[in-house]
């Protein structure tokens, strides 16, 4: 039971912990910091969900959840079942296996519907789009409104509408560039499907739902920081205002795009040079390595 204990502890403290970094503004000064920290607390949710039902379950072991499933599967291999191990118990294994099979399950669909998507939008590319001197290194679409986008992959690619390229100007649009590319070479697809999937598997937790939306908003400002590094703050800060006044944007779905969210608090931050202490930092990195601990060690043991 007190294996358990630990398992329903460690949901709790990811619950808590979500609730912290979701209110906190420093993870805004230090997006990569606050993405592992939030990659940590989905790790630690998704082990923890399947090794509670699987410790209760296991109880009569009275051994960490990695050496009585062991010991189960070897009692089930010579048919001889310990005493006070009843099919509710069994049952508890099989549901929290069954919430390990939901979660690749929903991890594989996501991957598989995203990569369908990308796919599709390829070949429409390839019919539809141009190459243009004005971005060099994207594609252009001949569409009026405002769009700026990678499709990340393999092989990823960088769009922009010509609407987007009569809105900014030359520094501007290199700042923008810039932001999509970063998407690109920090995989910033395989940021978010693990929270995708969560959504998912877990869709009676709001809180999973909502972290969802920080990991977004964290890896667009992220790829603001990578795109600073650059380019000057103005023309990104410049060009994050002209897609908020231009309204109307499009983003293709298993695309990351330049303008879907929270444009005036991303700006905000771009006009603010802080950086949130070293000893924050390191922290937080340290109750998130802590949380995926736990867990990982009852499975191991």
């Amino acid at each position: 039971m007190a294996y358990a204990v630990h398992f329903a502890a460690t949901m709790l403290a990811c619950y808590l912990t979500a609730q912290v970094l979701a209110r906190s503004t420093w993870t805004w000064r230090s997006p990569r910091v606050a993405i592992i920290c939030w990659q940590a607390v989905g790790l630690a949710l998704g082990l923890s969900a399947m090794g509670l039902p699987m410790a209760l379950g296991l109880s009569t072991y009275d051994l960490p959840t990695g050496s009585a499933l062991l010991a189960l599967a070897d009692d089930l291999a010579h048919g001889a079942l310990p005493r006070g191990l009843s099919t509710f118990h069994l049952a508890g294994v099989g549901v929290g296996f069954g919430i390990g099979a939901v979660l690749v399950t929903t991890t594989v669909r996501s991957i598989h519907g995203t990569v369908r998507a990308q796919r599709r939008h390829r070949d429409l590319l390839s019919l539809v789009a141009r190459n243009d001197p004005a971005a060099p290194g994207a594609l252009v679409l001949d569409h009026p409104s405002a769009a700026a986008y990678c499709l990340p992959g393999v092989k990823p690619q960088v769009v922009v509408s010509a609407g987007t390229l009569s809105l900014l100007d030359r520094a501007e649009l290199a700042a923008v560039l810039s932001h999509e590319r970063a998407h690109a070479h920090e995989r910033h697809d395989l940021v978010l499907l693990p929270f995708t999937a969560l959504c998912r598997a877990l869709p009676w937790f709001g809180w999973v739902r909502d972290a969802h939306e920080r990991v977004a908003l964290l890896v667009e400002m992220r790829a603001d920081d990578k795109a600073r590094e650059l380019h000057a703050d103005a023309p990104l800060a410049g060009a994050l205002r002209r897609f908020a006044a231009a309204g109307h944007r499009i983003t293709p779905a298993g695309a990351l795009g330049m303008g879907d969210r929270d444009l005036d608090v991303r700006v905000q931050r771009l006009l603010v040079a802080d950086r949130p202490p070293r000893a924050l930092g390191a922290t937080a990195l340290a109750v998130a390595s802590t949380l995926v601990a736990l867990p990982i060690t009852l499975f191991l043991s």
